[in-house]
């Protein structure tokens, strides 16, 4: 897109270092409670906005911004995820339980043919991974006590 944009020197991995650097700050405020339930996607896009001048990108119009914002709907997992997912599936139930947007993760799943048998979303629960109650509403809603519930994660502080 910055080339299309006419952006010289347009330094990818930099843009998506500052862009995602944005989200525990973005959703700081709404774990501590100043600030009310916000989705995902829309601190993402806050933070897209914010950086977009200083990558030579403030241009980019309402349509541009929002299909840009999307790319976190359409990232690629790891080549080993889904066939190790669909040897999980064929004896477990197995679900993400995510900061990311029912439809982010929906999109996700769709695109990349990821076999989740359900999505836990922080929308659901209307609060973001580290809050006790997104672990425990994510068991309640499976009806299961929590030592019948195993969790990876990617993430050392969110086991």
């Amino acid at each position: 897109m910055a080339a299309a944009k006419g952006v010289k020197d347009f330094n990818g991995d930099a843009f998506a270092r500052a862009w995602r650097a944005g989200y525990r700050p973005g959703m700081a405020p709404v774990i501590a409670g100043t600030r009310s339930w916000t989705p995902v996607d829309v601190i993402h896009r806050e933070r897209l906005d914010v950086i977009l001048p200083d990558f030579g990108l403030g241009m980019l119009n309402e349509a541009e911004r929002r299909h840009l914002n999307e790319a976190w709907h359409r990232i690629n997992p790891w080549p080993d995820a889904v066939p190790g997912l669909r040897r999980l599936k064929a004896k477990y139930l197995i679900a993400p339980l995510s900061n990311g947007s029912l439809v982010l993760l929906s999109s996700m799943a769709k695109r990349a043919g990821i076999p989740w048998d359900f999505v836990f979303s922080s929308d659901m629960h209307k609060a973001y991974k580290r809050d006790p109650k997104v672990y425990q509403n994510a068991v309640a809603l499976l009806g299961f006590k929590p030592e019948e519930v195993m969790m990876g994660a990617a993430h050392n502080d969110d086991l």
